[in-house]
């Protein structure tokens, strides 16, 4: 953990680079530091991943987006961060607003010419069973 996950109308693997967004993304994790400058997010254990909605209905349909020359093709991006508990409120709105930076300067292009909505949420793990298993973490140790 943490987990970055990506629900979006599939109609956006056309009009944005999905697997770039992905990298920036997780690179803008990896960047979060806490009030002592300690790394929020462990490298092996942050994840980002995209999964396109085969069906989907925005809104009215693309009435409104015609209507003002638009395409009315709308888009829609939901992004959960789930993290483990123990961070500092200012700490989760650092790392809200430096993953929202990197989604902005991604989309600029498509929000010029399109019109999507961008939904970012923070949870925290309300764990009742975890479990790891992984040959990842051991790369990234320090030694």
């Amino acid at each position: 953990m943490p987990h970055l996950v990506i629900l979006y109308t599939g109609n956006l693997d056309a009009m944005t680079d999905m697997p770039a967004l992905c990298r920036t993304l997780c690179d803008a994790m990896l960047t979060v530091t806490d009030e002592t400058g300690a790394q929020v997010y462990p490298t092996g254990g942050t994840r980002v991943l995209a999964y396109p909605a085969a069906h989907w209905a925005v809104a009215d349909g693309g009435a409104a987006g015609r209507a003002a020359g638009g395409s009315g093709d709308y888009g829609f991006m939901y992004l959960n961060i789930r993290m483990a508990k123990g961070r500092s409120d200012a700490v989760k709105q650092q790392a809200g607003q430096a993953v929202l930076a990197a989604l902005k300067a991604h989309v600029a292009p498509l929000i010029e010419r399109e019109h999507v909505g961008f939904t970012l949420q923070i949870d925290e793990g309300q764990e009742v069973f975890d479990a790891k298993h992984s040959s990842l973490h051991p790369l990234f140790a320090k030694a």
